[in-house]
């Protein structure tokens, strides 16, 4: 039986169909649990009003004082009595056959420590929406995957808090989420499950990435202190580091393209270019290299028009 995590917290205009993509599979051996992080919009009240409404008994709400999204999953688990689990974000859904395709995965790679699919970037406002370019080979179906070769290659997550499966016995071996991070933690569990397990792929889109929610909803956007940054928290991993060449790409260029805004800003430029010294820059694109090498008032030059751009964007598109 799969168990289908959902934390919630203020997404009252999504979450019903959130839930509705969830109720709608086509593959009925599940159980929901909604973990509400306190909310203090309606939030909570649909989803009741939902659950109420709906025949699947094996659903049900859990609440909890805010604490954080990984706390919410890493409690619904724990209240969880599925072998394999799923996680959905109120805010974001699911094609009806997204459960029965990860049952037929599980059924013919059984041994993989975690399975995963293709999603769809949806932005409603803009009036777009695009298959995440995830890096397997052209012609690629489905089967096992080298994570970190495929996530380098065009720096679009192949899993996703919306879009895997794991075992129970998995993610309670790697005690889950780590709540102290605010960016980054789902990708933290996922590494630490692809350096040690099989991860299988189907490279098909069954599930939705909502880009349409307000920034201050999202962890993306803003900086994080690198307490809360995962980046700045993979010590645990240096050895892999020195010896693992897949690994090192990988992580070498989510630090050149995710460390950028704080290496232009004055509250964490130091931690910034400190993080950026441990980067293997032979192996970095040309483009990258160029970058890092301008004088910093230049690039605060470029990062002024790149907003000052997007925000005329913005305005021509209301």
């Amino acid at each position: 039986m799969f168990s289908v995590i959902i934390p919630l917290y203020n997404k009252a205009p999504y979450v019903a169909k959130a839930i509705q993509s969830v109720l709608s599979q086509t593959c009925q051996d599940f159980e929901l649990i909604v973990v509400d992080d306190g909310s203090w919009d309606e939030s909570a009240a649909i989803v009741e009003d939902l659950l109420r409404q709906s025949d699947a008994f094996q659903c049900r709400l859990l609440r909890q004082a805010n604490a954080g999204v990984s706390t919410a999953r890493n409690n619904g688990v724990a209240a969880s009595q599925g072998e394999y689990l799923c996680f959905l974000d109120a805010d974001d859904w699911w094609e009806p056959t997204f459960l029965e395709e990860m049952k037929r995965l599980i059924e013919e790679f059984p041994q993989a420590g975690i399975y995963g699919t293709g999603y769809t970037i949806v932005n409603e406002t803009k009036n777009k929406t695009r298959i995440a370019p995830i890096g397997v080979e052209p012609g690629f179906v489905k089967g096992e995957i080298n994570y970190c070769q495929v996530y380098a290659k065009t720096l679009c997550m192949p899993l996703t808090s919306i879009s895997v499966c794991i075992p129970k016995a998995v993610f309670d071996q790697e005690n889950g989420f780590k709540p102290t991070l605010k960016l980054g933690e789902d990708f933290d569990l996922w590494i630490r499950v692809a350096l040690k397990h099989k991860v299988v792929f189907l490279n098909q889109p069954l599930a939705y990435y909502n880009q349409d929610v307000d920034a201050q909803n999202r962890g993306i956007g803003r900086l994080h202190e690198p307490e809360c940054h995962m980046l700045w928290n993979l010590t645990y991993l240096e050895e892999e580091e020195k010896t693992n060449s897949d690994y090192k790409l990988l992580i070498d260029k989510l630090r050149t393209y995710s460390l950028l805004p704080y290496y232009l800003s004055k509250k964490y430029h130091n931690e910034a270019k400190s993080e950026l010294m441990k980067v293997n820059w032979s192996q970095q694109e040309a483009k990258w290299r160029r970058l890092y090498r301008k004088p910093l008032f230049v690039l605060h030059v470029r990062q002024f028009v790149l907003v000052l751009g997007s925000r005329i964007k913005q305005l021509m598109f209301k």
